[in-house]
């Protein structure tokens, strides 16, 4: 019996029989993959701490036809704060099904688990505001995926000075210059935070994207940006729902 060994976290559970379990886990170069925890419901079962909800471990695994079975794992990271507080449970549930809707099998999702692992360290580790780290979150995310909003210049004129790109334009993916903007009924407001919040989101080092903060106003452009652009984007309506 042929094994392999990955490392991964754990995006859906669900229960199969009275003791298995059939697990999704995205892996960075397997893509996302279905496993079954054979007994892992078992309260002696050595799988049982490395088959729940967000686990980041290491997993050997064989293959049998086109299913995976887990022949033995060891957590490495399991976030227990987000267990034990239900508004960061939500907010990584909601970061769940956007993972899930972005991520195939046989896939190289090495630099979205990245991503997805750092933004799970935030909300569990640090006091910083969810809605923040669920911005910066989308802004990187869809970088990653290729849809990166121009922010090097107006995306009308090409106006390259920083200081006079003032507004987002969701239709044209990027900054505008106040003259370009007043063409564009669907342009939002961009102060100076928000507008450094958007770069700094896509340009920064990947541990580092969340060492900033923002005041209050700017907070709320930069939320209200990230949202209406990351639906337009993945043409999809991404609501945070309370799951409990």
């Amino acid at each position: 019996m042929k094994t392999l060994k990955v490392n991964g976290v754990v995006i859906a559970e669900n229960n199969l029989g009275d003791s298995d379990k059939m697990l999704t886990i995205l892996t960075p170069n397997l893509g996302k993959i279905s496993c079954i925890g054979k007994g892992a419901k078992r309260p002696k079962s050595l799988l049982m701490s490395g088959t729940q909800l967000l686990c980041f471990g290491e997993y050997v695994l064989y293959k049998t036809g086109d299913i995976y079975s887990i022949n033995s794992c060891e957590p490495i990271e399991v976030f227990y704060n987000i267990r034990t507080d239900l508004d960061k449970l939500n907010y990584a549930a909601h970061m769940i099904k956007i993972v899930n809707d972005v991520t195939t099998e046989n896939q190289n999702n090495y630099n979205i688990l990245k991503l997805f692992l750092n933004t799970l360290y935030a909300i569990s580790e640090t006091d910083k505001d969810l809605d923040f780290i669920l911005s910066v979150f989308k802004i990187r995310l869809l970088k990653i995926l290729g849809f990166a909003p121009n922010i090097s210049e107006c995306t009308g004129c090409g106006e390259k000075d920083i200081e006079k790109l003032v507004r987002f334009s969701i239709k044209d993916n990027g900054f505008k210059c106040l003259n370009c903007s007043t063409q564009d009924k669907g342009c939002l407001e961009l102060s100076e935070g928000s507008r450094y919040a958007i770069i700094y989101s896509i340009m920064a080092d990947s541990k580092k994207i969340f060492s900033f903060s923002l005041k209050e106003n700017s907070m709320k452009e930069f939320k209200l940006i990230s949202d209406i652009y990351f639906n337009e984007k993945l043409e999809k309506e991404y609501k945070l729902e309370k799951i409990i």
